[in-house]
């Protein structure tokens, strides 16, 4: 069976510390499909940015970005690539 997957890139900004357990209990649950992660502190403005390249079937990223979003002090946003992979 085939499965299309889309390449993304999720943004997400950290403005309450307090969620980050929780972001990185969500981000360790679709390990899985992350291609590389970058995490960059701002302590002057006491945010934090990360950025998700990830690799997975479209319903899989909206679920991973949706469930970031309702965190707390934090926002997801998600850029697509415009190509789409199969899977076998």
């Amino acid at each position: 069976m085939e499965t299309s997957t889309r390449i993304a890139a999720i943004s997400i900004i950290v403005e309450q510390a307090e969620s980050t357990e929780e972001l990185n209990r969500i981000i360790h649950e679709y390990s899985d499909y992350i291609v590389g992660r970058m995490g960059i502190p701002y302590r002057q403005k006491k945010i934090s940015i990360i950025s998700l390249v990830v690799d997975a079937p479209q319903n899989v990223i909206s679920a991973f970005s949706g469930k970031i979003g309702r965190l707390e002090g934090i926002t997801a946003k998600i850029a697509y690539a415009k190509v789409s992979q199969s899977c076998e």
